[in-house]
């Protein structure tokens, strides 16, 4: 029996078994479906990570994807940032390579270079070597109870939020061994191996859906898909290899959804896509994710209020005083409004950066746009 149908098969079943604590803030869900609140949400990319001295303490010595195996780990990680800040929502702590992890490659985390495949895919015939069907309940059970177990820790303080990263950015990083510049090797496949590449696109796309289903019946309360790798791809190779399995995803994850009665809000990051940003608001996705190459008022006029958007201060604006900080944060609020966005930067927090100019940045976003509530 596939996942999804296991936990949904009776949806009640799903309460019963979990018993989840009521939600006390959902000002993050209500945003990401347009509502009106009383104030802009807020959360951060990567708000589980380095910048914190307590989350290098919690890691050190221990293996990356040792903990991403570990639900208690995962769990704490995702916590730490909760204890500190007034974040809206959080996300629950993995990494987007578990899915190529779940097809049979091997991925180290290695220090000063990052993640690294022992042994890329080179030639078409390296598909062979995946795992051709996935028991995703299986191969990726412990976020499953990483997930379970937050909901519960997390006793409704805010929503949690599962992730998964999207076909062409996992297919890059599995032809080309880890970070790349250029992604020239992944690119290669495009322009001479096209079938195959479409080959490997709906495999991931097949184990992401399962995936995502897996982690709501889990206990994720919304989903962010990454194309972080997005901005590689020019418009035409983007519309051909990364859009319409945006848009499969999408589409198959909310019909199997909505016939378990499930309300999941989706979020889709396609970063650096900006020549893409009508398309991804025709997507079937709640909510846009921003970099912060994207002018505010533009990207409202460009998605015509078909979504609700996210982001986009520039992740290094948390370099300035605090006072600037402020500032820029005001700027950004009143290009975007304060309905239908969810305040977060345009990418991840970076490890160097001061855990206090990050409050300032969340402190800043509720009084600011409470004051621009109160004006309305």
């Amino acid at each position: 029996m596939k996942l999804y149908q296991k936990y949904f098969a009776e949806k009640n079943a799903l309460k019963l078994a979990y018993y989840f604590p009521q939600l006390k803030n959902n000002t993050f869900l209500r945003a990401a479906r347009g509502e009106q609140t009383e104030h802009v949400p807020v959360w951060c990319m990567r708000q589980a990570g380095r910048y914190l001295p307590e989350f290098r303490a919690s890691r050190e010595g221990k293996d990356f994807f040792e903990t991403c195996r570990s639900p208690e780990h995962c769990c704490e990680l995702t916590l730490q940032p909760l204890r500190r800040f007034p974040f809206d929502a959080a996300i629950i702590f993995s990494d987007i390579l578990v899915v190529p992890q779940a097809l049979g490659m091997e991925v180290q985390m290695l220090t000063g270079k990052g993640p690294t495949f022992t042994d890329p895919l080179k030639e078409p015939e390296d598909l062979q070597r995946l795992r051709a069907s996935v028991d995703v309940n299986k191969e990726l059970d412990y976020v499953f109870r990483a997930i379970t177990l937050t909901r519960h820790k997390i006793e409704g303080k805010v929503p949690l939020i599962g992730f998964s990263g999207a076909p062409w950015t996992l297919m890059s990083y599995m032809i080309e061994g880890g970070g790349s510049n250029t992604h020239s090797k992944a690119k290669r496949w495009l322009y001479r191996h096209p079938e195959s590449s479409h080959m490997l696109l709906r495999m991931l796309t097949d184990v992401i859906v399962e995936y995502l289903l897996g982690q709501v019946a889990a206990g994720a309360q919304a989903l962010q898909l990454f194309e972080s790798h997005a901005g590689i791809l020019g418009p035409v190779q983007f519309k051909e290899f990364s859009l319409p399995y945006l848009r499969d995803i999408a589409r198959r994850v909310k019909d199997k959804l909505k016939e378990m009665d499930q309300d999941v809000p989706m979020i889709v990051f396609a970063k650096d896509a900006h020549y893409a940003l009508e398309e991804l608001s025709e997507s079937h996705y709640e909510v846009v994710g921003l970099d912060w190459t994207i002018d505010p008022r533009s990207a409202r006029k460009r998605t015509g209020g078909k979504v609700s958007l996210q982001g986009n201060m520039d992740p290094c604006a948390l370099y300035a005083p605090k006072e600037r900080i402020s500032d820029i944060v005001k700027k950004m609020l009143e290009g975007f409004g304060s309905r239908g966005y969810i305040a977060n930067l345009g990418h991840g927090l970076y490890p160097d950066m001061d855990p206090e100019n990050v409050g300032a940045f969340v402190e800043a976003v509720h009084l600011h746009s409470k004051n621009m509530n109160k004006q309305v």
